[in-house]
């Protein structure tokens, strides 16, 4: 994954982010989904018909969103130690599904109608609630690309790409409404294709994304050196090794050994180490860090391949 070094943002503030970016990815959707059903009642146009059905997924996976969104910032209980962090990626997943879902069933219906062909009928209808669509994502995606930066939320990250998808096909529509009329019915279906074919390769973006979170993959690079730097700027720390992260929902977990001097009392050790920790979570305050004190004698565990 490419993720940045994490979000700085207060807890609080990045829980009420998450929740309006629900909120009007939600909001959005429906209304797109009134003035499409429409468009494509009116204009007969296929093309159209595949984007109401991507708005149609939108709204569910959306739903999805906000439900688990909404899970995800549950705080920890007896049964779930660790959070509920896992839920976004789950989310993901059930997304991904639907959108794959939904370009199937559109490449069928585009393949039926370039077996069958039917003349558009007030196709500049179509144009015009297009235009409005592609306006209302923009400005949807501009407040969830805002929210993504201060949280690196995966579902809302795995939403954005919807919409963005969604521009894409809104874009495509309109050309095909366009050369319709100029005669080209034709490419209709055949546009309506190629934004499904688009639409798989998004579910397939977005399912790798999810299961690499599931899995618990390894923070990046960037975050893993950040975390040596922070550990390494403590006078009484003599080395650090095992350093281990992964990510669930919101909240980082990380991972590490220090290398003390061997004479430390325990006190004075644990001391230390609650210093670092502060010092980590001053620079990630959505980390659970987790510190292991060894004396410097003891030579550090072979790390592991790669």
């Amino acid at each position: 994954m490419s993720d940045p070094i994490p979000f700085t943002v207060d807890p609080a503030r990045s829980a009420r982010l998450l929740r309006l970016a629900t909120y009007a990815s939600v909001t959005t959707a429906t209304v797109l989904i009134a003035g499409k059903l429409a468009a494509a009642l009116l204009t007969g146009s296929v093309s159209v018909l595949a984007s109401l059905v991507d708005s149609m997924m939108d709204v569910a996976a959306s739903i999805i969103n906000l439900l688990a969104v909404h899970y995800s910032l549950q705080p920890p209980d007896r049964e779930h130690r660790f959070g509920h962090g896992k839920a976004e990626p789950l989310a993901g997943l059930v997304q991904a599904a639907f959108i794959a879902g939904s370009a199937v069933f559109l490449i069928l219906h585009a393949v039926d109608r370039l077996l069958h062909p039917q003349p558009l009928q007030d196709a500049l209808i179509g144009v015009g609630v297009l235009v409005f669509s592609i306006a209302a994502t923009v400005l949807l995606l501009a407040f969830q690309h805002y929210v993504i930066r201060r949280t690196q939320s995966t579902a809302i990250r795995a939403d954005a790409l919807h919409y963005a998808t969604d521009l894409l096909t809104n874009t495509a529509t309109i050309a095909a409404l366009g050369l319709a009329m100029l005669g080209w019915s034709s490419v209709d279906p055949i546009f309506a294709i190629g934004i499904a074919l688009y639409i798989l390769y998004s579910a397939g973006h977005i399912g790798h994304e999810s299961i690499q979170l599931l899995m618990d993959r390894e923070l990046p690079p960037a975050v893993h050196a950040r975390i040596r730097e922070i550990v390494r700027d403590h006078p009484r720390v003599l080395g650090i090794h095992d350093v281990r992260t992964r990510r669930s929902g919101q909240t980082y977990f990380i991972q590490l050994h220090l290398m003390l001097d061997d004479q430390m009392p325990l006190v004075e050790a644990h001391r230390v180490a609650d210093e670092v920790e502060a010092a980590i979570m001053a620079v990630f305050p959505n980390a659970d860090v987790l510190i292991h004190e060894d004396p410097a004698s003891e030579p550090p565990p072979r790390p592991l391949p790669g």
